[in-house]
């Protein structure tokens, strides 16, 4: 069984006997960074040929009294600078955010700029859990020197990042799984949560899990109807995971997604039903993987 809407995912969530859900993708944003992110979103039919309607356009109290009414007992709130000069700013108010909020673990950003090693230490200190790196939004190369110490001072931490590094929706200048793989190959001992599952590059994603310890899928818009029409994964998905279902972590891209939260479940639920994963890996991807992550 998966839930049918919103509403069925907390009683759901308990059948399975878990105290809640670890979400290691969701979006809170400086309100003057989420409406333009909101605006993007509304030409997105412009930007990817898709309307885009985001599900959850609500105030910020709102959308965590959402959260923790759905079950979310823990969240990570990513955020991601594009341009220089804004990572920092955002590490300070994710920081502030994060301590009004219970369930919010304290995350970081970075961005390819003098001092940034520097930030991310600082970020590290005041015990942040997880990173975020887009990519594509940010359009910097990964690779680039002025992030080396700080991707190693992350990797020496233990602290994971999620990285927006595949082609999907949009290719950027310095996207593809075989530049992030330059990264690790530098930093072999990098925590490494593939976005979205590397989407489109699927394949590729599953061969950086399988040569990577540390390397890690998040669930984010990964299966959904929405997204299947354009980015499909292989139809031998659930029995390619199988054999990684403990580095498979769940994210959904909340609130800016263009479907209900518990669309996302009932699409990792689908992949359960192989009888090689089921409730054993329903109850990792949806809590102890991420709580394991985040040193809960």
């Amino acid at each position: 069984m998966a839930p049918g809407s919103d509403e069925d995912v907390p009683a759901w969530v308990s059948s399975l006997g878990i105290d809640g859900l670890v979400d290691l993708h969701v979006h809170f944003l400086p309100e003057p960074v989420l409406r333009k992110v909101w605006a993007y979103f509304d030409e997105a039919e412009t930007h990817y040929g898709v309307e885009w309607p985001v599900q959850y356009r609500t105030p910020q109290d709102e959308r965590v009294e959402t959260l923790r009414a759905l079950g979310v007992t823990t969240f990570a709130p990513l955020v991601y600078p594009h341009k220089p000069g804004m990572a920092e700013w955002l590490n300070g108010w994710v920081r502030e955010f994060a301590d009004g909020v219970p369930e919010a673990v304290r995350t970081a950003t970075l961005y390819p700029e003098p001092g940034a090693a520097s930030y991310v230490e600082e970020a590290l200190r005041a015990d942040a859990r997880c990173f975020k790196a887009h990519v594509q939004v940010g359009a910097y190369d990964p690779r680039d020197e002025l992030l080396d110490d700080a991707w190693g001072a992350i990797a020496d931490a233990g602290v994971p990042s999620v990285v927006h590094c595949g082609h999907g929706p949009l290719q950027g200048e310095h996207t593809g799984l075989d530049v992030i793989e330059q990264v690790l190959v530098r930093h072999p001992r990098l925590t490494l949560v593939l976005a979205h599952a590397g989407m489109p590059e699927y394949d590729e994603a599953l061969d950086l899990v399988a040569r990577y310890p540390r390397v890690y899928l998040d669930t984010t818009m990964v299966g959904v109807p929405f997204t299947e029409k354009m980015m499909p994964v292989p139809p031998d998905w659930s029995a390619r995971i199988a054999d990684i279902a403990d580095r498979v972590v769940l994210g959904t891209d909340f609130p800016n997604i263009p479907y209900s939260y518990a669309t996302q479940l009932e699409a990792i639920a689908g992949w359960a039903a192989d009888d090689r994963l089921g409730e054993p890996f329903l109850r990792a991807v949806l809590s102890e993987t991420g709580r394991a992550l985040l040193r809960l």
